[in-house]
């Protein structure tokens, strides 16, 4: 089985030591993929203020200062890497909603079973699956993401990652998830004026097909779209109804 390589390189981003020198090295606030102004749509439709919201991989995003600003209410921020915790803890010392401890997603037992409404993941599964033992990371970090939300809760993943190579790894029977993909284009995309008429909502969910794809008659606008998976937990009174599909060698 391969890694996921599409977007990897050589770095090793599941290291907190590749991490850590990063941050000392650039410590200016970054956010992967999209800013907080792009996905607010869709966290104000899936995600109410008053979450106790677990925000994933943080780095030194001001995604999760966006959010207070937006009245979040309560956010907890994670990353393997201690000088960036370090650095976020001491910026928004005197901001009670934001909460920052160091940790590896891959085993947060530090946190009970249930603790959380919300999951965000903006790149933190990518990461994990361009590093080493890819398959075994990508999988304990799911696993954990399943066990700390509650049920009803949702994990909210922004990701490159298109169905054919996220789907086999989200739709494992132990999580219990009911998915819905959307998908928006890359910031700073412009559509071509041939296409402006035939635009396509981004708040519009995509149908996945019966193997875990995009309809085979479905253009990506931008080629380089990233993709959100709305991952609802099913209540336990909700019988699961999922198809698991199958990782083969070219979706790992």
């Amino acid at each position: 089985m391969q890694r996921d390589v599409s977007s990897c390189n050589t770095y090793n981003y599941g290291d907190a030591l590749y991490w850590d020198a990063r941050y000392v090295q650039d410590a200016l606030s970054f956010d992967w993929y999209q800013c907080y102004s792009s996905l607010r749509p869709f966290v104000r439709s899936f995600v109410s203020t008053s979450s106790r919201v677990l925000m994933v991989g943080c780095g030194n995003s001001l995604m999760s200062e966006d959010m207070v600003k937006d009245g979040y209410e309560d956010i907890m921020n994670v990353d393997i890497s201690s000088v960036a915790i370090e650095m976020m803890q001491t910026k928004y010392a005197s901001v009670p909603q934001l909460k920052y401890m160091q940790m590896d997603v891959r085993d947060m037992s530090y946190f009970e079973d249930d603790s959380f409404d919300t999951i965000i993941d903006k790149g933190t599964l990518d990461s994990l699956m361009c590093g080493s033992d890819a398959l075994l990371s990508a999988s304990r970090m799911l696993g954990e993401v399943s066990r700390l939300i509650k049920p009803g809760g949702t994990y909210f993943l922004i990701t490159y990652g298109d169905p054919k190579v996220r789907m086999p790894h989200l739709t494992r029977s132990a999580y219990n998830w009911k998915i819905s993909l959307y998908i928006i284009p890359r910031p700073g995309f412009k559509r071509p004026e041939s296409c402006s008429s035939s635009a396509k909502s981004c708040m519009e969910a995509i149908p996945i097909t019966s193997e875990g794809m995009l309809p085979h008659d479905y253009v990506l606008e931008d080629p380089d779209s990233h993709f959100i998976y709305i991952c609802k937990k099913k209540d336990e009174d909700e019988e699961a109804q999922l198809p698991s599909y199958p990782l083969m060698e070219d979706v790992l």
